[in-house]
C-alpha cells in the first residue's frame, strides 16, 4: 500500500505555481469507510443491484468473499474523499470551478465493504486557456488513486480533468 503523505499545506493563487506543481502529489485524503448501508444506497439510486454489492451471505461465496463496493461508487465517492484532504489547495479566483470528466479509468482492485479508503490526487497536467475575450478558462488533469487500507494494489486509478472558468 502507499504509504505516501500528504505535501505541507499551502494554497496556491497562480496558473504559474500551479504549472510548477505538475508531477507532484497535491492532496492525500483522510480514511472513510465504506459501510453496507452506503453500498445499499448507491444499489438504490444507480439501479445496480447485482449480488457481489448487495447480497452479503451470496456475496461471500465468491472470490472475493463478501459485498464489494460499486466501482461507478468509488468514482463517485471522491468528492467525499476529497472534501477534508491535507495538502496543497487551488484557489485561482475563477469565477466557477468545474468537475470536466475522465479521460480514463481503472479499477485493479476491489474495496470490500467495512474496509476504510483514501484518495491521493497527483497533478498531471495544466491547461491554460485564459483569453481576453471571454475570461476563458484553465484545464486541469488528475491522478486519482483511491486505495484500500491495508491493500497494496490500488482499487481504482483515474485521470480526472477539472476546469477553472474566469
Amino acid at each position: 500500500m502507499s504509504t505516501e503523505t500528504a505535501p505541507e499545506e499551502r494554497t496556491i493563487t497562480t496558473v504559474e505555481e500551479l504549472q510548477e506543481m505538475v508531477g507532484e502529489t497535491m492532496r492525500v485524503g483522510k480514511w472513510f469507510e465504506i459501510t453496507q448501508e452506503h453500498v445499499d444506497k448507491f444499489a438504490e439510486v444507480s439501479g445496480d443491484y447485482q449480488y457481489i454489492h448487495v447480497d452479503p451471505e451470496r456475496a461471500k461465496e465468491t472470490f472475493f468473499g463478501g459485498t464489494i463496493a460499486h466501482g461507478n461508487m468509488t468514482i463517485a465517492i471522491t468528492s467525499i474523499l476529497g472534501k477534508d484532504a491535507d495538502g496543497v489547495k487551488v484557489d485561482l479566483g475563477g469565477k466557477l470551478a468545474v468537475n470536466y470528466g475522465f479521460d480514463k479509468i481503472r479499477f485493479p482492485a476491489p474495496v470490500p465493504v467495512g474496509k476504510r479508503v483514501q484518495m491521493r490526487t497527483k497533478l498531471l497536467e495544466v491547461d491554460d486557456h485564459r483569453n481576453t475575450e471571454n475570461g476563458g478558462y484553465i484545464q486541469t488533469k488528475n491522478e486519482i488513486t483511491v486505495w484500500v487500507e491495508g491493500n497494496d494494489r490500488p482499487s481504482m486509478v483515474a485521470e480526472s480533468l477539472g476546469r477553472t472558468y474566469f
